[in-house]
Order: C-alpha cells, then structure tokens, then sequence
C-alpha cells in the first residue's frame, strides 16, 4: 500500500470530452514535479477493451506503447512528455483490467464463496490499483485523470472509488474538475450554467470539485469567476483560467499565472520545496509558437483519415509532437500537410502535385492493405526525386519493398501481411512466430516494448544518435525477411541498425552520396521524443529537409 499520507489529486471532465483533461493532469504533474514532490500520473479508461491495442486509430486516436509493451491511451504520450521520464504498467488502468482481475480472483476462490459484485468489490480493485501505482513509483502525489465526462454511466465506479479515498483520507484528496464556459457567437457572452449543473452533477456522486480549470475561448473574467465560486462552492482563487492557446505546451506557464500549483500545494496541506523552475520550459514553448521562424514544409503521408469531413490527427499524435520538438530545437516552423495514401493510389495529379512541394515525406505506422500502394509510390516518388523521406515502421517495410521492386527487380516483392503468397517476400513474420500464427495466438506474435538495436559506423543512424547501441520502441509483428538482406544490401540499401544478435533489422538507410536522407525505422522514434530531449532521427530528418530548400 501506499505509504501513510500519500496525496492524490483526480482529474475529472464537465460539460463534454475532449475539455483538456489530459493536458491538465500533465501539467499539474510537471509542476509538482519542478516544486521538488515525486509525481505519478495515472489514466483511467472507462472502455471494456483490456488495453488500447485492439481499437481503430480513425475512432480512439493512436495507441502509444509504454517502455513495457502495454498498449495504452494517448494521454500517456502525454504524461511521458511533459514529465520527461518512462510510465509504467501500473500507471494505466480500463474498466476491462479491473473486471479482468477481479474475475480471475473470484474463480481463484480468492473472494471466499462471497457473492461478488460492483461494489464493493470492484471499486476496491480500482483503488487498490491506484495506491499500488503510487507505491511503485515512490511517488508522494499522485495524479489521477478519470476519463469520460461527470454523468457518464461508465465511469462512475471510478469516480465512488474516489469518493471512499476522499472518505478515508480526507486530508490527502483533491477534485479537480475540468469543465467548459462557452461563448455562443450570437450572445458574445460566456456561460456558465453548463459548468454549474455539472458541478451538480458531481455532488450527486457525493463528490464535491475542490478546484475548477475553466475551459473557454477566452480567459476567465472577474465576474464569471465571481458566479462560479457562489454558485458551485468553490473558492474563487480556485477557479483556474485556462484560455486557449496556441500550443498546449503553454499550459502550465498559464496556470502558474493564477498561482495553480502553490494553490493545490496549500489545499495538500504540503510545504514548497523550491519554486517551480520553467525556464527551460518556457523557452521550448516559446520556440514551438514562434509564428516567425523560418517554416519547413513535411507531408505525412497516412490511412487513417476516414472521418468524414476532418482529418484525424490524433492518429499520428506522437508523430507530430516530435517533429514539433525537433523543430524547435533548430528554431524551425513546420508546417504539416497531410496527403491521404489512397488519393495517391489513385493518381490524383493534384496531390502528387503536393507532394512535389514539400521539404520532407514521412509515411508512419499502420496496418492493413488500405492504401498501401499509395504509399509505395510515395516512397518511390521521394527516392527518385531526393526529396527527405523518413519511414517509420510500416513506413519502413513499405521501403524495402519498394527498393526491392524497382531497383533489384522483383516485382512481385511483398509483405505476407497483405499477400500471404507473394513470390518474394520480402517481410515476413519470422519462422518461430508461424506456428502462433496458426494457432490464431496473435499477441504472440507482436513485438511490443523496448528492444535493443546495434548502429553500424559511418552511417546516418551513427551519427544522429552519436552512439552504437540505442533501445527502442516497437509495435508491429512482421520483419523484414533475412532471406532478402544480403541481396538487398548489395544493391545499396544499407541496413544501419540490427538487433545485437543480427537477427532483426531495425534500420534502414541510403547512403548520403545516393540520398540527402533516405531512413526507415521497423521502431517508434516518436514515441521517445520529448519536449526538452527531440529524437535524435527526427532531428536529423528536419536538417535534410531544410537543406533540401536550399537545393531547390
């Protein structure tokens, strides 16, 4: 259990999702972290999936993998970055792992014959999660986000399970609610009635917020923080303005402007070890906004756009996160222009017109056959006319099999993932892993987590990590098949990183004297950027792709 006197701060959503929980819980971690407490931040999702492995990008946004393998919400991107250091299994938590171990107790006999239910036996499941998370850690404050929105049916045996730590330990809980005050643009005025009825609404739970982060378009003004303190019973200095901005990285800079963290370190009942030091913090957030500094041009080529009439970023967060700090660091703009696989599958002159425009090519991760032609042209397009290509994952698969189709010729090459009898399969899933395979064992066959790869000297890889051994990210089950490496090196693609046994190629690259930057990656680079540390490949790519600018 947690030791006696933990602190934990729940992170709730009012008014409707997507208000900026996740933000706020990184953030509220960040600057408890830079007051001097050790910080744990913990996800909570309502959804019956085990883990976020299983669900389409295009309806819950990417899954990002921990240094573990677990398979988890985006909000734990975010919680690595604005922490700067690695989560662990015990920092996320569904609705499905709780019911999971619970059933697995009571067929165990571990509930003595009891007949088991919700409450109270899943609800203390949920809150022992919670203290063995913190115990893990050795944190002295934990930080909860609870998502869904307060009324939501799913999420209110998280919400009681709260409400009996606050019961218990009622000095060492806090409720922060974050909710919305809209500014319907035929009034011109913010309202906060939405956010009253959904502090009400928690109360019903027997739940009372001890603060309000006021989501609108504009900053909070003196009479609205007036209103919402009489009317919701919060004091006013702890109604926390969070206008929007231009980068959420701006977030706990702004909260610091109405004293958030010295607030909540008062309602802990917790003295100030130092004071929060952003400098450094403030100078990244700076750079990511400055509208002013030179632009670069990067196109990601994707799949996953099938959401009607928007784009769905979300897919590709991490991605567009680390090309952000990279940018940064060089004192770049990027300007991101996203181009649908399937348009180019289709030969639509408008965008491979776009396409010739950019600076720099990304084709990131996916699954599946949809729009992998598409993307086979798009690499080909960036070899042949030099233009900065950076594959990640499939996007690297997706390159050798190009390589081998037009530059070794075997025009059958594939991946067995899309055409089980191809001639030449070029990736394929490794023999050890057939036999899973056919068994339908499929999470057998992932590579999930952290794994090791040896850099070969004298290549782009070697220099941009400036050493020879580096573990990273993956998430895929094909690799690319050892039968096809030495043909295709002997070509001229060079596979830079291996697996120290030289098993799995982890790398892929051209040369400078064929490309200014050709490179694949079978990991996820993007999912080790941080704001103040960049990918070391991201960077690199940025620099080929502003050198390319020149040459045109």
């Amino acid at each position: 259990m947690a030791k006696e006197g933990h602190k934990y701060i729940f992170v709730l959503g009012g008014v409707m999702s997507g208000v900026g929980k996740g933000v706020v819980t990184s953030s509220i971690g960040l600057l408890l972290q830079q007051k001097g407490y050790p910080v744990n931040l913990v996800k909570v999702d309502p959804y019956l999936n085990v883990d976020a492995g299983t669900m389409n990008p295009t309806e819950h946004g990417e899954t990002f993998v921990l240094k573990s393998g677990l398979e988890t919400d985006q909000d734990m991107g975010n919680y690595e970055r604005f922490l700067g250091h690695d989560l662990t299994d015990g920092d996320y938590m569904t609705s499905g792992m709780v019911y999971q171990s619970v059933i697995a107790r009571e067929r165990a006999l571990e509930y003595g014959g009891k007949c088991v239910e919700a409450i109270p036996h899943v609800r203390d499941e949920i809150s022992r999660r919670i203290k063995a998370a913190a115990e893990h850690n050795g944190s002295r404050i934990s930080v909860i986000e609870i998502g869904g929105t307060i009324g939501d049916f799913q999420n209110a045996l998280f919400i009681d399970a709260a409400r009996m730590l606050k019961v218990r330990h009622p000095d060492d809980v806090l409720f922060v609610m974050v909710s919305y005050l809209p500014v319907p643009s035929t009034l011109g005025e913010m309202k906060t009635r939405p956010t009253q009825h959904a502090v009400r609404e928690l109360n019903s739970y027997g739940v009372q917020a001890d603060f309000i982060i006021a989501r609108a378009p504009q900053p909070l003004d003196a009479r609205r923080k007036e209103k919402l303190a009489i009317s919701c019973n919060v004091h006013a200095d702890r109604i926390i303005s969070a206008p929007d901005i231009k980068s959420i990285y701006e977030a706990p800079l702004n909260f610091e402007k109405d004293k958030f963290s010295d607030a909540l370190l008062s309602a802990l009942n917790l003295p100030e070890k130092r004071r929060a030091s952003l400098a450094a913090w403030r100078k990244f957030a700076t750079a990511v906004a400055d509208a002013k500094a030179p632009e670069v041009s990067i196109a990601i080529v994707g799949k996953y756009f099938d959401t009607g009439d928007f784009v769905l970023s979300d897919a590709y967060l991490s991605v567009i996160e680390a090309i952000k700090f990279s940018a940064a660091k060089l004192g770049l703009r990027p300007k991101i222009t996203w181009v649908n696989s399937k348009d180019i599958e289709r030969g639509d002159a408008k965008t491979l017109a776009e396409l010739a425009k950019q600076q720099g090519i990304i084709v990131p991760g996916g699954f599946g056959e949809s729009g992998i032609e598409g993307k086979i042209r798009t690499i080909r397009f960036a070899r042949e006319r030099k233009i900065p290509y950076f594959g990640l994952c499939y996007g690297m698969q997706l390159m050798v099999i190009e390589y081998a189709r037009n530059v070794l010729g075997l025009k059958d090459a594939h991946t067995t993932e899309i055409k089980k009898h191809t001639v030449d399969p070029v990736v394929d899933v490794m023999p050890d892993q057939k036999d899973l395979l056919a068994d339908k064992n499929y999470g057998g066959t992932m590579r999930l987590g952290a794994y090791p790869a040896r850099l070969k000297k004298g290549t782009i890889a070697r220099a941009a990590y400036k050493k020879d051994l580096v573990e990273e990210r993956h998430r895929h089950r094909y690799e690319i098949n050892p039968e096809y490496i030495e043909r295709i090196e002997k070509a001229g693609l060079v596979f830079s990183g291996t697996s120290p046994d030289g098993v799995l190629m982890e790398i892929a690259e051209l040369p400078r004297a064929k490309h200014p930057f050709m490179l694949g990656t079978q990991f996820h680079p993007e999912l080790q950027a941080r704001p103040l540390s960049p990918h070391p490949l991201f960077t690199e790519f940025l620099k080929a792709a502003v050198a390319q600018k020149k040459r045109k």
